[in-house]
């Protein structure tokens, strides 16, 4: 098994959220604009769900061009935008290519998108 892509962290996520209270510097909010670029796109958000629902939890790109009616070449090409981003891992098994989720991925986003107040709260136990 060969897995290729960017793991979020090779991304190097910014450690301050932008709603932390504090301004974000600039390099850190390229390179969080460019992880929610790779997002901002509703095939690319259909494929995370189909990816994500799937029974194994990783999907083949022979299964996902139906679901999107999307063309081979075209999901590829979302897939390697999502897997530059470190959203998607992708593990080669021969001619075929099988993606998962990054589940620390979306965790950070979710957590330098959430405000501090928002996230304390979530996290105390009721």
């Amino acid at each position: 098994m060969d897995f290729v892509g960017t793991a979020l962290a090779d991304v190097t996520m910014p450690q301050i959220s932008p709603l932390a209270g504090e301004p974000i510097d600039r390099a850190d909010a390229e390179r969080l604009a460019g992880v929610l670029k790779a997002l901002a796109d509703p095939a690319r958000l259909r494929l995370l769900s189909l990816i994500q629902s799937a029974p194994e939890g990783e999907a083949c790109v022979c299964d996902l061009t139906a679901p999107l009616g999307l063309s081979q070449p075209t999901v590829s090409h979302h897939l390697r935008i999502l897997t530059e981003a470190g959203l998607l891992e992708r593990e080669k098994r021969g001619v075929w290519a099988f993606y998962r989720i990054v589940p620390s991925a979306i965790g950070t986003i979710a957590d330098l998108l959430t405000p501090p107040r928002k996230r304390a709260t979530k996290k105390a136990p009721r």
